[in-house]
């Protein structure tokens, strides 16, 4: 019987290894959880052709918007765990999100980090018409007519809408909040002139502004992007501390093995390695992780930390899905 058993384990064990190796066995998709156009979808676009070549299948990019970035996360955290289908998140997704809405999977205990792949700051944004030419101007033209002016964000609770909170708290103004359920859709609305302003990652509105159809005010980062030299820091714009971006990351549902993890972590930091992406990615403001910060660790470890510094302000500022 003893003999059976080892017999047995040992078979398993084979046909484990063996899937490992085969891995993977048919096309890898790559949930965004949010509508196409925006920064995120943009990114995981960019990542894909490398990861095809790479992992050697197709790279199928999906996306499944909803409820802030939270229909897209749980499809992903109850998809089977072998490395087929992995899930784009960013700050949002994958940090505030719980603290804002009661979710039906766990952003910690659901998920197998794999990497960080890149950081972006946010920004403000006005339609082209909009009187201000700067910030201290924007803040006055707000206190002008207080509540009467609108700015878009994406999602409810979302980074976008947090910063936009404080903005308000510490400026003094006041102004209607407009939640989207993503970036492309706030920013059709902005250059369309439907809503006065936006905040959201700089990445995603800084073409618009090089070609005059919005205006840009400040950039939520402590040095001005390189790609938007002209773009003032909140700090220097007259707001102090104010620094925001979003970070992505890469992650698989719990349970994906470990030899599944590596080779994807090995493939994503080939990817990011390819000087056609380092480019594509600088030219849309996204900056890449350090090598030693594309570990699976490395995410978790950020995770955890950005948990940790938003839920408080979340909680203080009794921010819900509802509002």
């Amino acid at each position: 019987m003893r003999k059976l058993m080892l017999a047995a384990a040992a078979f398993v064990l084979g046909m484990n290894a063996a899937s490992a190796q085969v891995f993977p066995s048919r096309p890898v998709t790559l949930v965004v959880p949010y509508p196409p156009g925006g920064p995120t979808d943009t990114l995981a676009r960019i990542v894909a052709e490398p990861l095809r070549a790479a992992l050697g299948q197709p790279i199928i990019v999906e996306n499944i918007a909803g409820a802030g970035g939270a229909v897209g996360s749980g499809r992903v955290a109850r998809a089977t765990p072998d490395g087929h289908m992995l899930i784009v998140g960013h700050l949002a997704t994958h940090a505030i999100l719980p603290a804002t809405q009661t979710l039906n999977y766990d952003v910690i205990t659901d998920f197998e980090p794999i990497a960080l792949l890149a950081d972006t700051p946010q920004g403000i944004a006005g339609k082209r018409d909009l009187p201000a030419k700067d910030m201290k101007e924007l803040i006055a033209w707000l206190k002008a007519d207080p509540g009467k002016r609108t700015m878009g964000s994406v999602g409810v609770g979302g980074p976008s809408d947090l910063s936009a909170i404080l903005f308000q708290q510490q400026t003094g103004t006041s102004f209607q909040l407009v939640p989207y359920r993503g970036g492309a859709p706030l920013l059709q609305d902005l250059v369309g002139g439907q809503i006065d302003m936006g905040l959201f990652q700089a990445s995603a509105f800084l073409e618009q502004v090089r070609g005059g159809q919005i205006k840009a005010y400040a950039v939520m980062s402590r040095q001005r992007m390189a790609i938007a030299p002209d773009v003032p820091t909140m700090e220097e714009a007259g707001v102090p501390r104010f620094v925001s971006s979003i970070w992505h990351g890469l992650w698989a549902p719990k349970g994906t093995p470990k030899d599944i993890v590596a080779r994807l972590n090995a493939a994503v930091s080939q990817a990011l390695a390819d000087p056609a992406v380092k480019k594509r990615f600088a030219d849309i403001g996204q900056d890449i992780w350090p090598g030693e910060q594309q570990t699976p660790a490395a995410l978790a470890a950020h995770q955890k930390a950005e948990i940790e510094k938003w839920w408080p302000i979340v909680k203080a500022a009794n921010i819900t899905a509802g509002r």
